[in-house]
């Protein structure tokens, strides 16, 4: 018994001392300000989101094998009874941005992008420049293999129940972690605000993030409460948010093992009305059982300020070319 209690203490121990190591070399690269207590709180798996989104990691929220080695850690994925509240509380805290630190190496100024047609129902000002939120990296190569068997094209309604489809990038996302060897590293760099200082590039990222990760919730569907009442739902019309979670819910049920990560820039560009545009690439892979689907998709999210908060507005996505 004794030696039994001893082994389980040095085990704690020696977790604890490998997540105070991530926490302090997620402080140093600007993704964690907390405190560096060896705690795997809501907090760290807040910036591991972060971190992951940057460097193009499969979206999980938790210290992963592929995370773990890239921080040059052991693996400390929460299995307990309360990691599905903490899921929750990850891309809650997310969502609503709580400050953190930002490292002043990974800041860079962007070009401005003013090359992307409007996809909106009513045209925004000619005169607006959009943001470009770079790749720490190379953005997706050319040759991707999930790239290579998909053409651009819009979803339609009828690809949102089909198997080779691509996936509405809505938090849709697997705990499990596995990279494909294609998947380039991906950043958002703090370039200032969308307009005017009204929204950060620093909180669309993390706003971002969290919708993905909010498919990690056991409340399947829960990525819903991030629309509007009313959405521009893809081809099919302005719907409800109800029919939005029955839509998440089918696919969660669909497809039981999904992984996404982000492969490329992040196009901000503000909206009248004071809504904002955010188009990413999202890359994908989805399986149930024997049936296989992957690929890369630019996921197009309008975004309306409600209070201090953010709201989708409308939503579209394109198979990359």
């Amino acid at each position: 018994m004794t030696v039994s209690v001893g082994l389980a203490l040095a085990g704690s121990v020696c977790a604890d001392d490998n997540v105070r190591a991530v926490q302090e070399k997620l402080r140093d690269g600007g993704f964690y300000s907390g405190e560096i207590d060896g705690a795997y709180s809501s907090e760290l798996a807040a910036a591991l989101t972060r971190y992951q989104i940057r460097k193009g990691l499969a979206v999980t929220g938790q210290l992963d094998v592929d995370t773990s080695d890239a921080l040059g850690a052991t693996p400390a994925v929460a299995t307990s009874a309360a990691a599905p509240g903490q899921s929750s509380e990850t891309w809650r805290r997310l969502r609503r941005r709580e400050p953190q630190t930002t490292s002043t190496n990974t800041r860079e100024k962007s070009p401005p992008r003013t090359d992307r047609a409007d996809s909106e129902a009513e045209p925004a000002q000619s005169s607006t420049v959009a943001t470009t939120v770079t790749s720490e990296f190379a953005t997706q190569s050319a040759d991707s293999p999930s790239q290579s068997a998909h053409g651009a094209k819009t979803r339609t309604s009828a690809e949102i129940m089909e198997p080779a489809s691509a996936p509405p990038a809505t938090a849709r996302t697997s705990s499990e972690t596995t990279e494909p060897a294609s998947a380039p590293p991906a950043t958002a760099v703090d370039t200032g605000s969308s307009r005017d200082g009204d929204i950060s590039t620093e909180r669309l990222r993390d706003y971002v993030g969290a919708f993905v990760l909010a498919g990690l919730d056991p409340h399947v569907g829960s990525e819903a409460d991030f629309f509007a009442d009313r959405v521009k739902y893809y081809d099919q019309g302005v719907v409800d948010r109800e029919k939005i979670r029955n839509d998440l819910q089918d696919y969660a049920a669909r497809w039981p093992e999904r992984h996404f990560w982000f492969v490329g820039n992040i196009i901000i560009e503000p909206q009248h009305r004071k809504r904002v545009r955010v188009t990413f690439p999202l890359q994908y892979e989805l399986r149930n059982g024997a049936t296989y689907s992957s690929g890369t998709i630019n996921k197009i999210l309008v975004l309306e300020p409600v209070g201090d908060d953010l709201q989708i507005v409308e939503v579209n996505e394109t198979k990359a070319e």
